[in-house]
């Protein structure tokens, strides 16, 4: 029946003056979502996502949706993950201003060694 199908769209994409299009219906609107910086599918986080779709009568909040629990561990990975990129770009930083500063006293070092002290600054010494 699948095959059947087939040749049926691709034998009325040939005849047709219009162009017959396939693409996925879900993406309606990617484009103007991302531009205005939403998700790039409505269910991908918000309100309709994220909170439950129900409550007790007397208040109770529902218990979490697995999908839920498994967004909420998505977000902790990702914010330790976060978190420990950039406590490791700060330590790298401090690194290069520590080498940096050596590399500055060596060179500082070797010009003191290098330079002797001249004219007046000689005769002073003696």
């Amino acid at each position: 029946m699948a095959a059947s199908l087939r040749t049926f769209c691709t034998a009325v994409s040939r005849q047709s003056i219009r162009p017959f299009s396939s693409s996925c219906v879900t993406l309606a609107g990617k484009k103007w979502r991302l531009e205005n910086g939403l998700a790039r599918s409505g269910s991908e986080y918000g309100p309709l996502t994220d909170l439950p779709d129900w409550s007790y009568a007397d208040g109770r909040p529902a218990p979490p949706l697995k999908g839920q629990i498994r967004r909420q561990k998505q977000r902790e990975e990702f914010a330790r993950r976060a978190v420990y990129l950039s406590a490791e770009v700060d330590e790298g930083m401090k690194r290069w201003q520590e080498k940096k500063e050596e590399e500055k006293q060596k060179e500082e070092h070797v010009k003191s060694l290098l330079l002797k002290p001249k004219g007046n600054l000689l005769k002073n010494k003696k």
